[in-house]
């Protein structure tokens, strides 16, 4: 018996040594082969741990079989690549870059002359594109910069608002998220970078908003300042970019009489650009004023000094109100004249003066080149070429051909945005 039972013994040995390919399956062998070789795999853990001592936990029957976890059901991309607990820290990973984002609220001045205007254009020097350039070299990583006003080639702007997300991640430890910086660290550094830069655009106030806060539309009102000088004497070089020069003399009555009739809720369509992309021309305009002003270069004369300061130092008004009028309505005695320096008894080499006027238009919100167009008309009406009742009549055309010439860019100012008093 001993004998016969060797050889059977020995002949199942070499059955299964002749089926040992099975071992390392490829993927010409059928499913069903491989399963009936997982099987027989199963029984021999079956039967080793029979001889083993008892383990509790591995008749319970709530713990889930690692093959039921890593079911394809279940396998997430994440997972697949990198495994259960990679797809979980990428999970993670992910929804904290949703927030732990700063947003800032960034307010900016900028001289317009060298800037192709505010928004980012390929191959131009833009307002947004010289900030995103210096945040970039801040925080070391790029951002994306929305305004909250778009401003034309040669606008410029006494504040315009955007808004920035900055991530601040440890320049040490690349994977580490920090707390957001400061508003005055935000602002400083940025400044740095903006100096190094052309030195025309400076950031002037940062606070901390809301993730979902946009500059653009929760703005409330914007406010827009435009300069005009008038005399027939060109200019100061300081001034070249920064006013529009008319020569004649300008009724400031009769403009102020054209800007009540342009004040309130109206179909703009007179005083819309080409290239426009509001939906609707229908605009509410809450201000429209002239107001004649002291130049921005104003330096007092020996006369002027002994008149226009009191005792204690303080400055008296009284030589304003002679030059132009107490109301702000302008008088009817130019400050500058057609006379050479001489004939008006005043020092050789010192320029006279010309008048300087402010338009100020206030809205929520704007046409393309609405303000420029509205000032080509007050100008028209201000040196006699149009009368009040033209001004009726171009509003009512509601057509840009209707309106004459608009006004340059570079005596435009974008003045403020407002915001509801909780930012």
């Amino acid at each position: 018996m001993k004998p016969a039972e060797f050889v059977f013994k020995k002949k199942t040995t070499l059955q299964t040594e002749e089926r040992s390919p099975l071992s390392k399956p490829s993927l010409a062998i059928p499913y069903a082969t491989r399963a009936m070789s997982a099987a027989s795999s199963d029984s021999a853990k079956i039967a080793t741990a029979s001889r083993r001592p008892f383990d509790p936990s591995l008749a319970d029957p709530s713990r889930p079989s690692k093959l039921q976890r890593s079911s394809q059901s279940d396998i997430s991309p994440a997972d697949a690549e990198g495994g259960e607990e990679a797809g979980a820290e990428s999970e993670a990973m992910a929804g904290a870059r949703l927030y732990r984002a700063q947003r800032y609220l960034v307010a900016v001045e900028y001289d317009g002359t060298r800037f192709s205007g505010s928004q980012q254009q390929p191959n131009q020097r833009t307002v947004v594109g010289v900030l995103e350039e210096a945040f970039h070299k801040f925080i070391g990583q790029p951002v994306s910069i929305f305004c909250s006003s778009r401003t034309d080639a040669g606008v410029h702007a006494l504040s315009n608002v955007c808004h920035v997300d900055v991530e601040r991640i440890s320049k040490r430890k690349p994977g580490e998220v920090l707390p957001p910086h400061d508003p005055e660290v935000v602002k400083c550094a940025v400044n740095h970078f903006l100096h190094k830069n052309e030195g025309d655009i400076m950031v002037t106030d940062v606070r901390c908003v809301a993730p979902d806060f946009h500059a653009r539309y929760k703005a409330l009102e914007r406010t827009y300042h435009y300069r005009l000088l008038s005399g027939p004497e060109r200019p100061s070089i300081f001034e070249k970019n920064s006013a529009w020069h008319i020569p004649e003399d300008l009724n400031i009555q009769a403009m102020k009489k054209a800007c009540n009739i342009l004040v309130g809720h109206h179909d703009f369509s007179s005083f819309r650009a080409f290239g426009c992309q509001a939906k609707s021309p229908v605009r509410t305009l809450d201000e429209l004023t002239v107001t004649e002003v002291f130049p921005v270069m104003f330096f007092p004369s020996s006369l002027e000094r002994s008149e226009m300061e009191s005792p204690d130092g303080s400055l008296v008004y009284s030589r304003a109100s002679s030059l132009m009028g107490s109301s702000g309505e302008g008088s009817d005695v130019s400050s500058t004249s057609g006379k050479s320096a001489c004939e008006n008894g005043q020092e050789f080499g010192k320029r006279l003066r010309h008048r300087c006027f402010v338009v100020t238009a206030r809205a929520q919100s704007f046409l393309y080149h609405q303000v420029r167009l509205m000032v080509g008309l007050l100008k028209a009406v201000g040196i006699g070429d149009l009368t009040t009742a033209d001004v009726e009549r171009i509003l009512d055309a509601k057509t840009m051909t209707a309106a004459p010439p608009m006004a340059p860019a570079y005596g435009l100012y974008l003045d403020n945005v407002k915001y509801d008093p909780i930012v």
